[in-house]
């Protein structure tokens, strides 16, 4: 414990510390003792495990909140319990970053052709079912040029981002770009499900065509039901929170270079998802690529 700061103040001002602690009811001797006493291998700890915490925090981008950084410390063999970790981080100043309330994309088609759901929010993660199932969405980020607007395609099973675009409009040839940048990059080798809300983009004709191109089927939700699309949307709140709404952009090309280091460069390979058992999505497919 650190010296009253009362107690100092009366010193260097030249009155009796005697007075000073009768006044506060605390010991002559118990104030010299805390004087003069070195911190206890406790503070030291805690201080050593803030320093770890800190950088952990900084690693982050400084978005994750107790739980992450308490994973990030346990696969790095600190020794810390999570209230701990909570603790030092609010003595430390440092927290996670909130999810904001998102704004709805979804312009659906009432003359589109029926499709079903084929997933039935059955997003849990599978080891064993890399591209096997994929899902999507746009959401979108203003900049001083104007709306930048952003496509993804994830695979369920291990979390990662595995094919995107941006583009400054909304029209399918964004989601089309998203779709081949996936199957170009992951080649799969089974037949792929791709899930969807009921969007124009999605229930499109030319989007139908480019699915059948590649043999991936087709996957919708309900009319107004985000939860059948939650893995999508949880990514956007993810990229929105910790990326998107934490500064303005003044380009669309500074918002895009952003987005690529964003997802290439920690997301899909160092961000820990806690529905992964906190491994990244590289870590996770790479642990059960046997």
């Amino acid at each position: 414990m650190t010296v009253h700061p009362f107690i100092e103040a009366e010193k260097h001002a030249g009155h009796s510390v005697k007075r000073a602690c009768e006044l506060l009811k605390v010991s002559r001797a118990t104030y010299y003792a805390r004087r003069t006493a070195a911190p206890g291998p406790r503070a030291v700890r805690d201080a050593g495990l803030t320093g770890q915490i800190t950088a952990v925090h900084t690693r982050s981008r400084g978005t994750y909140g107790a739980p992450r950084v308490h994973a990030a410390l346990q696969h790095d063999g600190a020794v810390c319990g999570r209230r701990r970790a909570a603790r030092l981080m609010r003595a430390a100043g440092l927290a996670g970053v909130h999810r904001r309330r998102r704004h709805l994309t979804t312009v659906p088609d009432p003359r589109a052709a029926a499709r079903p759901d084929l997933i039935a929010r059955g997003f849990q993660p599978d080891p064993t079912g890399l591209d096997t199932r994929w899902c999507g969405d746009i959401t979108y980020l203003p900049t001083d040029e104007g709306w930048l607007y952003l496509a993804t395609v994830i695979d369920i099973a291990s979390r990662r981002i595995v094919g995107w675009e941006t583009a400054d409009h909304m029209r399918t040839d964004l989601v089309a770009d998203a779709l081949t940048a996936a199957c170009r990059q992951r080649r799969p080798m089974r037949p792929v499900i791709f899930h969807s809300d009921r969007g124009s983009q999605y229930t499109s004709r030319q989007f139908a065509a480019l699915a059948d191109q590649f043999g991936v089927r087709l996957s919708v939700g309900r009319t107004g039901q985000c939860r059948d699309n939650a893995l999508a949307e949880s990514f956007f709140a993810t990229i929105k929170r910790e990326l998107l709404d934490t500064r303005t952009w003044p380009t669309r090309a500074a918002a895009r270079i952003a987005i690529f280091d964003f997802i290439e460069g920690w997301y899909n390979l160092h961000r820990l998802h806690s529905s992964l058992g906190y491994l990244s999505p590289a870590d996770y497919e790479t642990t059960h690529a046997a």
